[in-house]
């Protein structure tokens, strides 16, 4: 907890003070990061029912919450709405719209913010989110055709934008390149649109090392470079016309996790050697597995002053995509032995194939100093329908 504190605090310090902070609840949505991460000052932003669920148990009310994804059902929207929740980000003309009637039937009107496929970016480095076709946002080129139709979708109210567009940025100069494109491009769409934004959702980017050694780093001229782009395109944004937000994830969390995994097993196959963990992708980055995301390569701790075998670090699962790691230094090892791999705090158990062939999730215990917080395991429980709607 005291990383997730120092993180929070490194990245406040980084950014001018009138902005405020999303944390994205998908990088780990553990009730007591959510909880610390409330207490100094963040807000929540969930794309889920079981995300909402998680950020109000932490006490974020629902006006401190952004609801974002390409797949809000209207159940989904209803409970969120029920529940207080009155900012979302939208997809689409569809997706606007399902907001609105949504909204409309419970009495409310939402305030939606118009999420931005921008037709171009200005960092080259990172993991680009805009640019080519996707399910994500407007496509920026089209925007002003729509403005109009927007405008006068019922149950909601236009009040700004959202951008995501990258994730992991490898510089500094990187990161502020791209919010000065995002900020000029987001008031030349002010102007186009024909509304006057109340909020600007400018997104992350903020960089952390995932599963492998190294620190996260400190951004020392963000500050100045975003509020001199701001000062320049939206004048009143230092008295919150329009309130400006950053979101991040991986940077709040990533360096307060470390993964503790025990050798099962050591196996030598063909001049290869095979070192079998009690821990894989159904206990961490479970969807690189799959090709998707988030490619493993973990460098455990122990990779220091290795003089052993490279090693390819299995997990426990039936499948050959079960790797944390391929030919990995590290020091000779044998079963009962314990791996500790750092920068584990994101994209952990819930973002892994937790359910796959049904092992125990991890245990996760939360520490603040030499003091215990709390140790939880996630349980998954089957509900049978006999004869009623789940």
């Amino acid at each position: 907890m005291d990383r997730v504190a120092a993180a929070r605090d490194d990245l406040f310090a980084a950014l001018p003070d009138e902005v405020e902070v999303f944390y994205a609840a998908k990088a780990n949505p553990h009730p007591e990061l959510l909880r610390e991460l409330r207490t100094g000052g963040c807000r929540a932003e969930i794309s889920s029912v079981g995300e909402l669920d998680a950020a109000l148990r932490a006490g974020f009310p629902g006006d401190r919450i952004l609801y974002t994804g390409p797949g809000k059902t209207t159940a989904e929207l209803a409970e969120a709405l029920t529940r207080g929740v009155r900012l979302f980000s939208t997809e689409s003309p569809g997706d606007l719209r399902r907001v609105g009637e949504t909204a409309l039937r419970l009495g409310l009107t939402a305030d939606c913010l118009l999420r931005v496929n921008n037709a171009t970016g200005a960092a080259a480095t990172g993991i680009r989110m805009t640019g080519v076709p996707s399910q994500f946002g407007f496509d920026s080129e089209t925007l002003p055709g729509l403005a109009a139709e927007l405008r006068e979708i019922p149950g909601t109210r236009v009040a700004g934008l959202h951008f995501f567009p990258l994730s992991n940025a490898k510089d500094e100069a990187s990161l502020i390149a791209e919010f000065r494109h995002t900020v000029a491009t987001a008031a030349a769409l002010q102007e186009e649109l024909g509304v006057t934004f109340r909020f600007l959702d400018i997104g992350g980017g903020f960089a952390a090392p995932y599963a492998v050694q190294g620190t996260r780093p400190l951004y020392r001229e963000l500050r100045d470079a975003l509020a001199r782009t701001l000062d320049e395109h939206f004048p009143g944004w230092r008295s919150g016309a329009p309130q400006v937000a950053c979101e991040s994830g991986r940077y709040l969390v990533a360096d307060s996790g470390t993964l503790l995994t025990s050798v099962v097993n050591v196996k030598d196959s063909r001049d290869h050697r095979y070192l079998v963990l009690d821990a894989g992708i159904n206990t961490f980055g479970g969807m690189s597995g799959l090709g998707r995301i988030l490619p493993v390569s973990v460098e455990p701790h122990e990779s220091v002053g290795a003089d052993g075998t490279p090693a390819s670090l299995a997990g426990p699962l039936c499948t050959p995509g079960d790797l944390l790691g391929r030919g990995v230094p590290l020091p000779a090892l044998a079963p009962g032995d314990l791996l500790t791999v750092p920068n584990a705090g994101a994209y952990g158990p819930t973002a892994s194939l937790l359910m796959f062939l049904g092992r125990p999730a991890p245990a996760e215990i939360v520490v603040r100093g030499d003091d215990l917080v709390s140790a939880s395991r996630i349980e998954h429980t089957r509900i049978y329908d006999h004869g009623q709607a789940l």
